[in-house]
């Protein structure tokens, strides 16, 4: 049952245990449930915040509201990883509590300070007609778990901007703090603003410019900005939403895209030499990414996998949203390619084996596979005895890759589309792809290329079927410490 505003808003305090006990007794019906993915075993995940590392670990926080699957009052929950593959939730929350965020603590990002983890994200503010006001603030983490609000707003909206505001994402370059802000014009376009922290200090922000990346002007907003450095290489990640199809074709409600630059000049706010514009995921779902450049240099993505908007088969069981595997960015040959971090081969339950038709698994599972060039192939995985489930057709002749999931369970979404494709260049081609009973990641040739989405499949599709074509690889079962379903 759909939620009213009032419910959505209400005080975190107001809900009654009855009330949780119901909704947690129903999310934990469901057949859908993730294994070794970062997902609230009730309630709405969406966005990931605060990707950092403090106090020798990993720190990831994800956008949360706890009573159903809707978008409401969110927090903020605190997870922790030691090997950035298993994350667990450390039962810190930050929630709205001041008039700067009373109507939700929205997505920013997160950077050591001292001996604490800055928390910098936007404060969602509502008046009595209901019009927005956004407030940029901060949080002050310790390494017991304690945290206290920054008294007064960090950023205030600036007069060449409408209310939507919002994402600040924290980065180091050249000795300095900058940070990127998404956000909308007054002719509602959708551009990002660049700031630097004075004295090298959280404390206090200046405008530097209106960050210069070629911007088309078609999008009428720009979500979630993140700017990392790839071997020194800029690569700015950004949600253009309303971006025209003419610019670049996409298919899904709100894009996720990126581009490359040869570098970045921060006096200017100028990013230089840029490629043209690319879609980061080529799937159903992944929005909303988070970069962050770890103290080792590598620049590591988490993504929601999940899009505004859009109604989920969880629903019902009063939840929603699941985060991606982190992954490594690297550029190879002017690419960029993304792919899981290595500890993601802990979770191998054996040395696994020889890819043949599986007849049942328990959708928890690895597959390395190859697809031999001047080859046709097609293989089904979440198979039902019938042959229906996620096809995955591979013509390593024509450099082509599609992923259709018209015929795995549940259907959502339909106005978008059931199919996704690719092109990659013709010859051999890999796929390295992570089943998590309702979710997919699959890496062409080692990340050139990457298709993440849900699939919420009947009880009898667990199969693996090689439909037509030949196939070879090995087939992983996995396993992250969980009770899966």
């Amino acid at each position: 049952m759909a939620l009213t505003r009032e419910q959505r808003y209400k005080p975190y305090a107001e809900w009654t245990e009855e009330e949780v006990k119901k909704i947690k007794e129903n999310a934990a019906r469901s057949p859908w449930h993730t294994n070794f993915h970062v997902e609230p075993p009730y309630g709405l995940l969406n966005d990931p915040n605060g990707f950092s590392f403090f106090k020798g670990k990993w720190q990831l926080f994800y956008q949360y509201f706890p009573f159903g699957a809707a978008h409401g009052l969110k927090s903020w929950v605190q997870t922790e990883s030691e090997d950035l593959v298993h994350f667990e939730e450390t039962g810190t929350v930050l929630t709205p509590t001041t008039p700067l965020d009373s109507h939700g603590m929205y997505s920013g990002s997160a950077m050591q300070f001292g001996d604490k983890l800055f928390i910098f994200y936007t404060g969602n503010v509502r008046d009595e007609n209901w019009l927005r006001q956004t407030y940029q603030n901060g949080v002050l983490l310790d390494s017991d778990g304690n945290w206290e609000k920054v008294p007064q707003t960090l950023i205030a909206q600036p007069d060449d901007v409408t209310a939507h505001f919002r994402d600040p994402q924290i980065f180091y370059f050249d000795g300095e703090y900058y940070a990127l802000i998404g956000a909308q014009d007054k002719n509602e376009k959708g551009f990002i603003k660049l700031y630097k922290a004075d004295n090298r200090d959280y404390k206090t922000w200046s405008f530097v410019a209106d960050l210069d990346f070629d911007n088309d002007q078609t999008a009428y907003m720009m979500e979630c900005p993140n700017l990392v450095f790839v071997d020194g290489q800029p690569v700015l990640l950004y949600c253009p939403q309303g971006l025209d199809k003419a610019v670049i074709d996409y298919h899904n409600i709100y894009p996720n895209m990126y581009k490359i630059a040869q570098s970045f000049e921060p006096q200017t706010g100028k990013l230089h030499n840029l490629s043209a514009i690319q879609n980061l995921d080529y799937g159903f779902e992944a929005y909303a990414t988070q970069a962050f450049n770890a103290p080792d240099g590598r620049a590591l993505t988490v993504s929601w996998l999940g899009l505004p908007d859009i109604d989920y088969p969880t629903d019902k069981y009063d939840y929603q949203g699941v985060l991606s595997l982190v992954k490594e960015l690297k550029i190879k040959d002017g690419k960029l390619y993304q792919y899981p971090v290595e500890a993601i081969s802990s979770l191998r339950k054996d040395e696994g084996h020889d890819v043949v038709d599986l007849p049942a698994t328990d959708n928890v599972y690895e597959l390395e596979l190859t697809f031999a060039a001047h080859s046709q192939t097609e293989i089904i995985l979440f198979a039902d005895q019938k042959g229906r489930g996620l096809s995955i057709k591979v013509d390593s002749e024509r450099g082509t890759v599609t992923i259709d999931r018209s015929q795995a369970g549940e259907q959502y979404a339909l106005e978008y589309g059931q199919s996704r494709s690719c092109s990659v260049e013709p010859g051999l081609i890999t796929a390295s792809i992570f089943i998590d009973k309702s979710v997919f990641e699959i890496f062409i040739n080692k990340g050139e290329k990457v298709f993440s989405g849900r699939i919420f499949p009947d009880n009898n599709q667990t199969g693996i079927l090689a439909k037509s074509g030949k196939v070879s690889g090995k087939y992983y079962e996995l396993d992250y410490g969980r009770k899966t379903n």
